[in-house]
């Protein structure tokens, strides 16, 4: 078995698109969420809310030729894979055009202004705005194969698309791939654009936040008044490195990936599984070969829904107890989708190699039907820990657990 660390991490969030940006609004308590005027245009729609990266643009090196085959999605992931190649030093290297660099990234779906096109041609028979391009965008995997083409990459490529794991997984099968040496590097994240469409499906569930005239209170995971969750976008790449490799080369190693789980419920498309969702974090300390107590913080799915965030508290509460702290970075930028679970690895990373780990935003009051837990609240904590665990969970009842370790320590 290889050991698998991470050399590079970059990302867009609407916190901050470099990691000063991100720790500077964390440590003040400033979320991303606005309201969305614009959505005033869309009848039975509830929400107001959301979480937009307001300045992003690509790069001018970006031809018009190279992003005529990229959506929003794509342009996410693909700016965010060139930070993070530049921040591994691994960026147009000739290795990765030699079948030993692959990707495992992902979102909930392509960019849904392609899928636009294609409805006009159902509802009105009318191909026009059509071309060659409007599939790329619309397709599954149109991130990951945009990143392989746009750098060159030409080892395996995992297309990770399981809504709000999509990222995780890709971290995760990532890791497999290069722990049991099918690979040397793997790109690996996920990213979402922001739609409405993405909003109207929580809508249609009652479990989007409707605090629409107090964006900057929601939303609110595990409080006693949350109502909803709020969607965002964004978009993050890990770069995850076989140990040996990155040590010939001199890499810098921010952290260990030691732990993935994942497992799906087998029982509901909606409605989460206490039951498996305590399954998949045992699956990745087991993996880990790790005992609970060594977990020094815990990053939460915690999006604020009222299910979910039962489920989730309790099963964490049956394999720690009480005694991990653990956050919610989506009340900071909302429900970023295919994005959020590799944005939240990096975050966490980062925290873990400060010492500092930020509170839930708008967490004041512990919901009753939540389990006790150590939330983090009101205000950051310092910790040191050698070990940190992020965890998601999506629709369809797909469950994910990380666990890395900090590579000073290692």
């Amino acid at each position: 078995m290889k050991r698998v660390v991470v050399t590079g991490m970059a990302g867009v969030s609407p916190i901050g698109s470099d990691w000063q940006s991100i720790r500077s609004n964390l440590k003040t308590g400033k979320t991303g969420i606005i309201r969305i005027d614009a959505w005033d245009a869309y009848e039975g729609l509830n929400t107001r809310l959301a979480a937009p990266v307001t300045d992003f643009r690509m790069p001018a090196h970006y031809t018009r030729k190279a992003l005529r085959s990229m959506g929003r999605v794509a342009q996410l992931g693909v700016y965010s894979t060139e930070l993070a190649l530049a921040d591994a030093g691994l960026l147009g290297v000739e290795e990765l055009g030699q079948g030993q660099v692959g990707i495992a990234f992902g979102s909930s779906a392509g960019d849904t202004r392609a899928f636009v096109e294609f409805g006009n041609m159902l509802m009105n028979c009318s191909s026009d705005g059509l071309n060659a391009n409007s599939y790329i965008k619309m397709m599954a995997h149109t991130a990951p194969v945009n990143i392989g083409v746009y750098f060159g990459i030409r080892g395996r490529i995992i297309t990770t698309s399981s809504a709000c794991t999509s990222s995780s997984q890709g971290i995760g099968y990532a890791y497999e791939a290069i722990k049991y040496g099918l690979q040397k590097v793997m790109v690996a994240g996920g990213s979402e654009g922001l739609c409405p469409t993405e909003a109207a499906v929580f809508d249609t569930l009652y479990a989007t936040s409707v605090m629409n005239d107090s964006p900057s209170h929601s939303p609110r995971p595990f409080d006693r008044d949350r109502d909803g969750l709020v969607i965002g976008e964004g978009g993050c790449s890990l770069i995850l490195e076989e140990l040996e490799h990155a040590k010939a080369r001199g890499a810098k190693i921010y952290a260990e990936v030691v732990g993935f789980g994942t497992n799906s419920d087998g029982r509901h498309v909606t409605q989460p599984s206490v039951d498996t969702m305590e399954a998949a974090i045992r699956l990745a300390l087991d993996d880990a070969r790790l005992p609970a107590s060594e977990v020094g913080y815990i990053s939460a799915h915690g999006t604020a829904t009222d299910r979910g965030d039962i489920a989730e508290s309790h099963a964490t509460a049956a394999v720690f107890g009480d005694k991990v702290p653990i956050s919610s970075l989506k009340s900071f930028t909302g429900h970023t989708l295919g994005g959020c679970g590799s944005l939240e690895a990096w975050t966490s990373i980062e925290m873990m190699n400060e010492g500092w780990f930020t509170a839930t935003a708008n967490l004041e009051n512990v919901a009753p039907d939540c389990a006790d837990l150590d939330y983090i609240m009101y205000e950051g904590r310092e910790i040191d820990t050698e070990f940190i665990m992020s965890n998601n969970f999506a629709f369809g009842g797909i469950n994910t657990s990380l666990i890395f370790r900090r590579w000073n320590h290692a």
